[in-house]
């Protein structure tokens, strides 16, 4: 286990207040154990990356702070998640709860809809009415995706007749589009091409003044470029959490942790 207690200098206090606070969490699918004794902490404005290989429990670890598991009742969370101090599994309004966590997943999700509706949707349905207002966060959040001045032209097209990079950033406009506090993405890249990568994450620096960021990426370069902080999944735990720079360059407390950054297997 990795946390605040385990003399790790990466989790001692930071400046910021903490964001998301994890303590011996366990993730489990049936009799399967996928996470088991995991803690550290995540602070505001900091961008958290988790790299790990397949099946380290990393995207079962964001199904956890959003609710997810609610979906599958094979599912089953222990431990504690907080969110602003207060206990995930005890925030009775869960779809209030996802509006301030975003979450965008590996393969862009458009809704049969167009760009406008796309990112309008979430504001109308938490009860905008007035189309100027909506005007405002429809524009906000596409520029703030590195969209708008691609499709300022075309709002009434289908959001599905994007190319996949420009999907894959209309679903992050769309995530945008609730105003979250925290903002997960889960390997991002996997269906974009690299320029549009290297766009999105340029729109990931600027909104870390913003948002808090937890970024899962089997692209350990990405966490380098990105992360702030970074922890290690492997084999159902977290390794260690790190200063992202100390994990490819500094001091690390597992070797296994070394030979991953490295390419030596993953």
């Amino acid at each position: 286990m990795v946390g605040p207690e385990a003399g790790n200098p990466a989790a001692a206090p930071m400046e910021s207040a903490v964001k998301l606070g994890v303590r011996d969490l366990q993730i489990s699918y049936g009799r399967e154990t996928i996470l088991d004794d995991v803690s550290f902490d995540i602070h505001e404005h900091e961008i958290f990356g988790i790299i790990g290989p397949a099946n380290a429990g990393k995207t079962s670890f964001l199904k956890a702070v959003n609710r997810m598991d609610m979906f599958n009742p094979e599912m089953t969370v222990g431990g504690s998640i907080t969110f602003n101090n207060v206990a995930v599994d005890k925030i009775r309004n869960v779809y209030g709860l996802r509006r301030r966590i975003g979450v965008v997943f590996p393969l862009p999700v458009g809704l049969p809809l167009s760009i406008y509706d796309n990112v309008a949707l979430a504001p109308r349905l938490g009860g905008q009415k007035n189309r100027a207002e909506l005007d405002i966060i429809v524009e906000r959040c596409l520029t703030r995706a590195a969209l708008w001045d691609e499709v300022k032209d075309r709002l009434n097209s289908l959001g599905s007749m994007l190319s996949g990079g420009q999907q894959q950033r209309l679903t992050i406009a769309r995530a945008l589009s609730q105003d979250p506090e925290l903002l997960m993405l889960d390997e991002f890249s996997i269906a974009v091409d690299p320029v549009t990568t290297m766009r999105i994450e340029d729109v990931l620096k600027e909104l870390r003044s913003e948002v808090t960021i937890i970024l899962v990426t089997n692209l350990v370069q990405q966490a380098r470029r990105l992360a702030d902080r970074t922890a290690f999944f492997l084999e159902g735990g977290c390794v260690e959490v790190g200063l992202t720079e100390d994990l490819f360059t500094g001091e690390v407390k597992d070797q296994r942790t070394r030979d991953y950054v490295e390419g030596r297997f993953g």
